[in-house]
């Protein structure tokens, strides 16, 4: 990789801001994760339990095969997870409407009330670093990890996120 000075052209980065930008993301995530982590654990849950319970809360009425497409793991750990929000009553699940062999995913009043929880710890996290950052840097914020999607899902994903 070429050693180019990157402070007035970001698309030439050295390996050492690259191996940065990494350790960043690896810190970043340990925090943003932090304050859920110890909610959850008085559920005696986990970040797989936070995944579903988000994913869920924000596409109310999604199949289990569009939350598997998402989270990209296996039935078997899906069912795991899924059967233990269930059973204490996070969150339920119906028929489908058109296809009876659907199964539709929603947060229960409980499951609602530890969405909001959680979520709350990590958006007053992201409020207050888009706040330091400015706008021009929560673009750019924005644009870096969409960027890190792969490309076959990215558009598909963006307009999930846009859209809801």
């Amino acid at each position: 990789m070429a050693d180019v000075k990157s402070a007035n052209n970001p698309l030439f980065l050295r390996e050492e801001e690259l191996r940065q930008a990494i350790e960043l993301l690896f810190f970043a995530y340990r925090d943003f994760t932090a304050g859920p982590d110890e909610i959850l654990k008085e559920y005696k849950f986990g970040r797989a339990h936070h995944r579903v319970i988000h994913f869920v809360g924000r596409n109310e009425g999604m199949t289990v095969s569009e939350l598997l497409d998402i989270l990209r793991i296996t039935k078997q750990s899906l069912n795991r997870v899924l059967s233990t929000l269930i059973d204490r009553g996070f969150i339920e699940q119906q028929t489908g409407l058109e296809d009876r062999r659907q199964r539709c995913l929603y947060l229960t009043e409980e499951g609602r009330k530890l969405e909001q929880k959680v979520s709350r710890v990590q958006r007053e996290l992201v409020a207050k670093a888009f706040r330091e950052a400015g706008g021009d840097a929560v673009a750019g914020y924005r644009k870096v990890l969409a960027g890190l999607i792969d490309d076959a899902s990215r558009d598909r994903i963006l307009g999930r996120i846009q859209n809801s």
